[in-house]
């Protein structure tokens, strides 16, 4: 079995830097004991100058947007139902915006604002295996929706999202060490829908290597999507789509994330970091985004 102060510090690493993540899942592999609630809040600065128009990355914004940017105003809960069963809920408030000045050619605002997708999961241990050694191996299954409840048009430039209730299925596996450094691997599945325009399911994948201790918790990870379907900007089928070009498009990205934890009293409240950076793209934006948060354990 576990040492109480290990388990504690693993339960609060699942429940950390999900609310901070960006375009990601909110899974961690990671689990909260029974009767356990979270609170986490976080603050995101995002932007971009370029973009992969297809696959291939343009010099820079369309003219008169020169940088876009937006920030994030995330909050999240988790609750343990038993100590293998729990449920998280996210809502992000989101404000974008053309530095330029320039207006969005749909919305016809240079700045559109409002809350996005209201998040639920459910995320279950099916199996965990202890070593001899000290070490383990954690199994997980994820299932969950994003239901857009903010009043925003998912056709634009500036678009909070693409508008689409998303319902994604995940599993995730995770092998820590006894001296306390783990490796963490997920894969899932996006199916994506909107009842005037197509947007593409995808594919969900992300490997996590980190560490953690009484003092503090890293990890560096990296996030992959996978469209399953969509055209590229520029091509004749997104010049037909119109209006419904963009959330039509096959966006692919590659993401290279990084995130740290202190805790600053008894381990009920911490604060948090992190920065992420798009390194391989398509239809995607070449974005940037640093993040900081407050969170708040009971149980």
């Amino acid at each position: 079995m576990l040492h109480k102060s290990k388990q504690k510090w693993l339960v609060l690493m699942g429940i950390v830097f999900p609310c901070i993540c960006i375009a990601q899942t909110t899974i961690s592999g990671f689990f909260s004991k029974k009767e356990q609630l979270t609170v986490a809040s976080s603050y995101t600065y995002k932007f971009y100058e370029r973009y992969y128009s297809g696959t291939r990355l343009t010099e820079r914004n369309p003219p008169g947007f020169d940088r876009i940017s937006s920030t994030l105003v995330s909050l999240y809960g988790e609750y343990g139902l038993t100590d293998w069963l729990s449920f998280t809920a996210t809502l992000p408030y989101i404000s974008i915006g053309s530095e330029g000045g320039a207006l969005d050619p749909y919305q016809q605002k240079d700045r559109i604002e409002g809350l996005q997708d209201l998040g639920f999961f459910a995320k279950a241990r099916v199996a965990n295996v202890y070593f001899t050694n000290g070490a383990s191996l954690q199994a997980g299954v994820a299932a969950g929706t994003f239901l857009p409840v903010g009043d925003y048009e998912g056709r634009g430039l500036l678009s909070l999202g693409t508008k689409a209730t998303t319902m994604d299925g995940i599993g995730v596996l995770q092998f820590t060490t006894p001296f306390r450094l783990f490796a963490e691997v997920q894969a899932g599945y996006s199916y994506r829908y909107h009842k005037e325009y197509t947007v593409p399911d995808a594919f969900l994948w992300s490997a996590k290597l980190g560490y953690y201790n009484r003092f503090f918790y890293t990890h560096a990870k990296i996030g992959v999507q996978q469209s399953v379907s969509g055209y590229d900007i520029g091509s004749p089928q997104y010049q037909e789509a119109g209006p419904d070009g963009l959330p039509e498009t096959r966006v692919n990205y590659t993401n290279l994330s990084f995130d740290l934890y202190i805790p600053v009293y008894k381990q009920i409240l911490g604060v948090s970091s992190g920065y992420s950076t798009t390194i391989d793209g398509r239809n995607m934006n070449k974005e940037r985004y640093f993040s900081f948060g407050l969170v708040y354990k009971q149980g």
